[in-house]
């Protein structure tokens, strides 16, 4: 194994961002520039709690982190183009519903530049994140990207800040 491999096994960070790299590769390139109906769109969103690595988290139906933007503005996303294809807008067709342990009150949605409807947690516009690869993983968190920090929520809809 040569230092370059052993290097990123031990750098789960790294690893965290890689697809991220790849796929700004991508966009700047051209390729991946669908404007069809996003995958993170679910008609009657759902969400609940999850336990993750950062603590009790907001998810959605799917069990997939949903995080915040601090450089969002209230509730208007400013995340569009490169930065939604890394962190995709949480979007909704339907009306939006919670689990127990969350507020009915604070679930939402704003509208989009792309006309979409995003979910919305108390106050904050939602997303995921693209190099979570499965349920549970919040490679996102606290993340510096697209001019702000990412984080999950808690259950108050405050960013928990592991930092």
């Amino acid at each position: 194994m040569n230092y370059y491999e052993t290097s990123l096994r031990k750098n789960r960070r790294w690893l965290a961002i890689a697809p991220v790299a790849v796929a700004l590769l991508i966009a700047g390139c051209g390729g991946g520039g669908t404007t069809s109906k996003s995958p993170t769109t679910s008609a009657g969103a759902m969400l609940r709690l999850a336990r993750l690595e950062p603590g009790r988290a907001l998810v959605d139906g799917q069990g997939r982190t949903l995080y915040l933007f601090e450089a969002d503005k209230g509730d208007t996303s400013t995340c569009s183009g490169a930065c939604a294809g890394i962190w995709p807008p949480a979007t909704t067709s339907g009306k939006p519903s919670v689990a127990s342990g969350l507020a009915a009150g604070k679930i939402g949605t704003t509208k989009r530049t792309d006309g979409g409807r995003q979910l919305t947690y108390n106050g904050h516009p939602l997303y995921r994140y693209a190099a979570d690869p499965k349920p549970g993983d919040a490679n996102g968190q606290g993340l510096n990207q697209f001019g702000g920090k990412w984080y999950v929520l808690n259950a108050s809809g405050a960013k928990i800040d592991d930092d």
